[in-house]
């Protein structure tokens, strides 16, 4: 069989594990990128040049220095600043889509989003409207704004790569500005006029009004009739899911110290007032003292973590008092729930230590809006790095691997950025992601499959105005980043793309040639 139809095997397999999502995006890389040296397409002295590829170490470093811009609170700071409070939802909602296309352009989508989701859960709550109609537009927004520039997503960085060396010259920090800002304008348009009202409203808006659901465990005190605390419950509008006695489902009477698993709009210690409970929370309901309910994001520390470690990993000043549904379902006691990405927390404490934590655990707040609290000499100091940086590509020419490793460095050298922070910040499956499709893609186009794919494109294209070609080429892209990872799809389409462009000039030269 032929290296291009061994080629063409191997990444049609990849692309079918991508689209199952039974295997992880890296995993699927990895395999591929072992086919390849098994079937002899990649070389073993070449397997692992893609970990030293300039676009790779670029990203991981504009993660580290993204990450530093986010905990200065600098960010969260100017973005609260240019959104009013006192304006009507429209131009808050806006002001809000700009902000994090702003925020995008510069930095990693999820950090956008960590600096921008209280705010917009406070513009839908001010403006009685549910949360789907400020943070599904701001999700869009940051793609669109990380378009724009060259570090606003690895996408753009891959492509850049793959431009360098196919014709030997990168693509320039603001090269793709002009149409993705256009872009990202007719996005801005439609989602603040248009878009959010399309959004499906699950719920009614007298619901909106009512606070979440929580799940939490209250104690049974020494003197108690069963009875009456299942009626104090209902009375209380509360829910018993589930009863524990020494860490063990009993569903026999209620006995003193059993322990129930409780689920309610209200806070434990409204509940445990109104039942004569006792909460099982070691922190009161203190005046000083503040509840977030936080969403975990991918590559927060407290994966896999019980939620009772969230102590210590604060060092005792925060503690999880309540958390999300997906405790409701399972029926465990909370001392055996172990934090997985996607669930939700309310964690307790002081203001300053709370905003503090929840920016070190890469957690999501969607209910309450406490700015961390900036060191402006400390957060001048990181934006003169960044803006550094930035400036040694579009003046001096330098390459973006280099620019912000020594931005990453100049972090870690000035204490800028906390230790432990420094290699947590980086999302290593993207980088494993990048790192293993490099060579898959440049065995995809070195064997010839990509230039058998090319000439068939490029014949089904022959003769057709530019404009169809260029439509054609971005549908195909599309549809593969509706199954793909969009890293994966620009190691794909990059390298097929410039093949398309090749050969459609050769064949327009031919035909424009007397013969």
């Amino acid at each position: 069989m032929s290296p291009a139809a061994l080629s063409g095997i191997i990444l049609g397999g990849a692309l079918i594990l991508f689209v199952s999502e039974k295997v992880r995006h890296d995993l699927v890389a990895l395999i591929a990128l072992f086919a390849c040296i098994a079937l002899g397409l990649v070389t073993p002295a070449r397997a692992f040049l893609g970990f030293a590829d300039p676009a790779v170490l670029a990203v991981a470093a504009i993660l580290v220095v993204g990450r530093a811009v986010e905990l200065s609170g600098i960010a969260s700071v100017i973005a609260k600043w240019l959104i009013p409070e006192r304006a009507g939802f429209l131009f808050r909602l806006t002001t809000l889509l700009a902000v994090a296309m702003l925020l995008s352009a510069f930095m990693n989508n999820i950090a956008a989003l960590v600096i921008t989701m209280p705010i917009a859960t406070e513009i839908a709550r001010d403006s009685r409207r549910p949360p789907t109609a400020t943070l599904m537009p701001l999700a869009f927004a940051t793609i669109l704004g990380g378009m724009t520039t060259l570090i606003g997503t690895p996408a753009n960085l891959i492509l850049s790569s793959v431009r360098e060396t196919e014709l030997g010259e990168p693509f320039g920090f603001f090269t793709m500005t002009p149409v993705g800002v256009a872009v990202a304008l007719l996005g801005l348009v439609y989602l603040a006029a248009f878009g959010w009202r399309f959004l499906p409203v699950r719920q009614s808006a007298e619901q909106q009004k009512r606070p979440p659901w929580r799940v939490f465990e209250l104690d049974v005190p020494q003197t108690c009739d069963g009875d009456d605390l299942l009626q104090g419950l209902r009375s209380a509008k509360a829910r018993l899911l589930a009863r524990f006695r020494e860490g063990r489902q009993v569903f026999d009477s209620i006995r003193t110290g059993d322990r129930l698993l409780v689920l309610s709009r209200a806070n434990q210690w409204t509940i445990a007032e109104k039942t004569g409970l006792e909460t099982a929370a070691h922190l009161a309901a203190s005046a000083d003292a503040v509840t977030a309910r936080v969403a975990v994001a991918h590559g927060s520390i407290l994966i896999g973590l019980g939620y009772d470690e969230v102590r210590t990993q604060s060092e005792d000043r925060l503690e999880v008092v309540a958390v999300g549904p997906r405790v409701a379902r399972e029926r465990q006691p909370l001392v055996r729930m172990r934090v997985r990405a996607g669930d939700q927390l309310y964690l307790r404490d002081a203001t300053p230590d709370l905003a503090r934590f929840i920016a070190r655990a890469r957690l999501l707040e969607i209910d309450r809006l406490d700015p961390m609290p900036v060191a402006h000499s400390r957060a001048l100091m990181i934006l003169a790095i960044f803006g550094t940086s930035i400036a040694s590509i579009v003046l001096a020419g330098l390459s973006p691997a280099i620019a912000f490793l020594g931005s990453a460095a100049a972090l870690a050298a000035l204490r800028l950025l906390p230790a432990d922070e420094i290699y947590r910040s980086i999302d290593w499956t993207v980088v494993v992601l990048l790192a293993a499709m490099i060579p898959v893609g440049q065995s995809f186009d070195e064997s010839g499959a990509a230039a058998i794919v090319a000439q068939w494109l490029g014949q089904a294209l022959q003769g057709l105005p530019l404009g169809i070609v260029l439509a054609a080429l971005c549908a195909v892209t599309m549809l593969l980043s509706i199954f793909l990872n969009n890293v994966a799809t620009a190691v794909i389409m990059g390298p097929l793309a410039i093949d398309v462009a090749r050969l459609l000039a050769f064949l327009l030269t031919r035909r424009s040639s007397p013969s």
